[in-house]
C-alpha cells in the first residue's frame, strides 16, 4: 500500500461509459449508460455500460468475453452476476474498473477448471483498474465512515456481518492503474467489507501495487495467490480484522514485501485494531530490492498468524514502532508456527518508534510447516485456475 485513504473527501468521478464485445450478456435490466442492450446473441455487438442500480442483476454469462471501457460500478440493491469462464478485458487505464458500492453484491462464479478470468488487452501491470468493494463494516480513522482511495465510494460503518456477495476462482491480471505514486488501484481492495462476504480462489497476478489490500472491515479470505505484484502481495490497514482466513501463497521474482500490515499511520493504537488470524501461509521472495521483507509489521497491528514458510528474503519479519512492540510484549501480536528457508539473510528484527532495535522474539515461534500446502511449491489448491506458479 502506498497510500490509505482520503476520509469525509471525494475526487472527481470517473467517466461513465463501459463497452463490452464478444459476449453474451442476456441480463434481466436495461443498460444504464451507454449501452443500447441490442446484442445479437452471440455477444457480438452487445454493451454493457455505467451502473447497476437498485433491483437489478447483470450477469455476464459463461464462457463470453467482455471489454471494459471505462467504470462499471453495482450500486446499493443491485447485484452483479459472473458466470464460470467468463473474461473480462480492461482497456481503459485508471478509467476502467469494477467497482461494488456499499450494498450491492457481487457473485463470481468461477470453477477449478474454469475461472473467472479479469484481465487487460495488454499484458503489462496497470494497464487498467481492478475490482473494488465496498462495504459496511467497521474501519478506524477517526470517523465511521470514509472515501475510497480510488473509485470515489463511501465505505466503513458499524455492520460487522455485511455481506458484499461471493467471490470464488477469480483470477485479476494486470492490474493497478495509478493515478499518482500514492493513489493508485490494488488487484482487489477491500474496503470494509464485512464478514458476511465470501471470497475464496482468488488470485492477483502481475499488478502495478498490492495484489490484495484490506482497508478495515472484518472480512476473511481463504485459498489466495498472489504473484509478481509490484508493491505488496498482501496488505492491511485501518482496522481489518477478519478471523478465518487461511491458506495464502504468494511469490515473486520482483516487487516489495510479502505481506504489509498497518493498523493506522495516523493513530497506531486507533481502534478498531487490526488484528486478523491468518493460518497456512507461504511467502517466496527474491532478495532484491529495499523492501525484501516477508512480513512488515507496523503501525500498531496485532494479530495471530501460525504455520508461516518463508524463503529468499533479505529479512523473514520486520516489526516496527512503540504501539506495534507493546502488541508484541502483551501477546496480541503473535507468530505461532515459523519456518524460515534457507535464502533468508535475517530470520527477525524489531526496532521502537525512534528507530533503536528492539528484541522481538517473544512474537516468533519458529516450527517446521508447510506453509500454505507445499512448502515452496505450489499447492495442490492451486492447480487449474492459477497462472505463473512454476
Amino acid at each position: 500500500m502506498k497510500k490509505l485513504f482520503r476520509n469525509g473527501l471525494s475526487i472527481l468521478a470517473l467517466s461513465v461509459a463501459i463497452a463490452s464485445c464478444s459476449s453474451d450478456d442476456n441480463s434481466n435490466n436495461s443498460d444504464n449508460g451507454n449501452g443500447n442492450g441490442n446484442g445479437n446473441g452471440n455477444g457480438e455487438g452487445k454493451e454493457i455500460s455505467g451502473l447497476v442500480k437498485k433491483g437489478e442483476t447483470r450477469t455476464l454469462e459463461k464462457n463470453n468475453e467482455y471489454t471494459l471501457t471505462s467504470k462499471l460500478e453495482v450500486q446499493d440493491g443491485g447485484k452483479l452476476v459472473i458466470e464460470e469462464g467468463a473474461k473480462i478485458i480492461g482497456t481503459g487505464g485508471t478509467a476502467s474498473y469494477i467497482a461494488i458500492g456499499q450494498g450491492g453484491q457481487i457473485d463470481v462464479k468461477g470453477t477449478s477448471t474454469n475461472p473467472v478470468v479479469m484481465t487487460s488487452s495488454k499484458i503489462e501491470r496497470g494497464s487498467w483498474g481492478g475490482l473494488v468493494i465496498c462495504g459496511k463494516a467497521p474501519i478506524n480513522g477517526g470517523s465511521e465512515t470514509a472515501q475510497s482511495e480510488v473509485a470515489d465510494l463511501t465505505y466503513g460503518g458499524t455492520k460487522a456481518d455485511d455481506n458484499s456477495g461471493s467471490i470464488k476462482y477469480l483470477r485479476i491480471e494486470y492490474a493497478g492503474a495509478n493515478f499518482s505514486s500514492e493513489k493508485e488501484f490494488n488487484g482487489l481492495s477491500l474496503f470494509g467489507v464485512g464478514s458476511g462476504t465470501v471470497i475464496e480462489y482468488v488470485q492477483a497476478h502481475e499488478g502495478s501495487d498490492d495484489g490484495f489490500e484490506w482497508f478495515g472491515g472484518t472480512v476473511s479470505a481463504k485459498y489466495l495467490v498472489s504473484t509478481n505484484n509490484e508493491d505488496d502481495q498482501f496488505d492491511w490497514t485501518q482496522g481489518w480484522s477478519g478471523q478465518n482466513n487461511e491458506f495464502w501463497y504468494s511469490k515473486r521474482a520482483e516487487g516489495n514485501r510479502g505481506i504489509e500490515a498497518d493498523n493506522s499511520s495516523k493513530d497506531n493504537a486507533a481502534a478498531p485494531y487490526s488484528n486478523p488470524t491468518i493460518k497456512n501461509i507461504t511467502l517466496l521472495g527474491s532478495l532484491e530490492g529495499s523492501e525484501a521483507q516477508a512480513l512488515k509489521l507496523r503501525e500498531g497491528t496485532k494479530g495471530n498468524l501460525s504455520n508461516v514458510f518463508a524463503d529468499f528474503w533479505a529479512v523473514g519479519v520486520d516489526i516496527q514502532h512503540d504501539q506495534t512492540i507493546k502488541n508484541v510484549n502483551d501477546g496480541s501480536l503473535k507468530i505461532n508456527g515459523i519456518q524460515f528457508g534457507k535464502n533468508i539473510t535475517e530470520k527477525f528484527k524489531g526496532a521502537n518508534s525512534g528507530k533503536e532495535a528492539v528484541d522481538v522474539s517473544k512474537a516468533i515461534v519458529e516450527k517446521d510447516n508447510d506453509g500454505a500446502g507445499n512448502k515452496d511449491k505450489a499447492p495442490e489448491w492451486t492447480k487449474g485456475w492459477t497462472v505463473g506458479l512454476n
